[in-house]
């Protein structure tokens, strides 16, 4: 997954595009999936065969994918790193976490020798994915319900040795939502959860209006929106309301995305399985 926010206003990048693929249809049958049919598949969300084979290639070449066939079909499967990477993923980007000031804060505190310093850049990326806003150079902040996705993520790292974990609470001076906004780029975020909303509501809105649903065309919309939205809930790793502007426009970017969700998954989903389906008789 990556580490650097995409920008959720342009097109996602066909890597993503597979790994959301590979989240959502590979895993429920063992993994792997033929080449022809994520082209195929990719095609639909105006991804060329080159650039699923690039890119494909590039996940291979960063452990996430591994070549395989199966019946003598060419193809790859998730590695191992991948199912757990997608397997945690799961949890911030399906489930609506919104913390309480009441439930109090996880802080890191870390220290690296200078002659590890791979280590501390290590260390600030792994944070920094996970959503904590930046305290000060080695104290790091976060909703206090992300304590054990950061123990798994930063053991299954080996980088738990140099960190100490914190649960508190913020005792001033300033108030608490100011301090947020120092720890936290609020803007950037608004930026990123308005440009979710510019390119996704109209599709969600077109939707409304539609009784019957094209399965190709809801597979390329579902996947679209997922991959848009997925790095969301790690930069705002739902921080609590009372901490943020009034109106949040979070809210209103999860509410389009998890109806998108709602009206799609399953045409989405019936569609996949046609391809298998055509491919298995084939």
């Amino acid at each position: 997954m990556p580490t650097v926010p995409e920008d959720s206003g342009r097109a996602p990048k066909p890597r993503a595009l597979i790994v959301t693929v590979y989240g959502l249809y590979a895993r429920e049958t063992g993994g792997w999936m033929s080449v022809a049919s994520l082209i195929q598949m990719l095609a639909q969300c105006g991804v060329d065969e080159p650039s699923v084979r690039s890119s494909i290639f590039r996940l291979k070449r960063r452990g996430l994918l591994t070549a395989a066939k199966a019946g003598g079909v060419a193809g790859y499967a998730l590695s191992g790193t991948a199912r757990e990477i997608l397997d945690e993923g799961d949890r911030r980007i399906f489930q609506r976490r919104r913390a309480t000031t009441g439930e109090g804060w996880l802080i890191v505190v870390f220290s690296v020798p200078e002659s590890e310093r791979d280590k501390r850049h290590q260390l600030r990326s792994r944070l920094s994915w996970l959503g904590f806003g930046t305290v000060s150079a080695g104290v790091w902040i976060a909703p206090a319900h992300l304590l054990d996705e950061t123990r798994e993520t930063l053991a299954r790292h080996g980088l738990e040795t140099y960190v100490d974990l914190f649960r508190s609470d913020h005792a001033g001076f300033a108030a608490t939502a100011e301090r947020v906004r120092t720890w936290w780029d609020l803007d950037r975020l608004h930026e990123l959860y308005d440009a979710f909303l510019t390119r996704h509501a109209p599709v969600l809105s077109g939707y409304r209006r539609r009784r019957r649903i094209d399965g190709a065309r809801a597979f390329a919309d579902y996947v679209t929106a997922l991959t848009d939205w997925r790095r969301l809930p790690y930069l705002e790793p739902g921080l609590p309301l009372e901490v943020l502007p009034p109106h949040w426009i979070g809210l209103r970017a999860a509410e389009v995305f998890f109806d998108l969700r709602r009206r799609l998954a399953g045409p989405a989903h019936d569609y996949v399985e046609s391809l298998r389906a055509e491919a298995v008789s084939a």
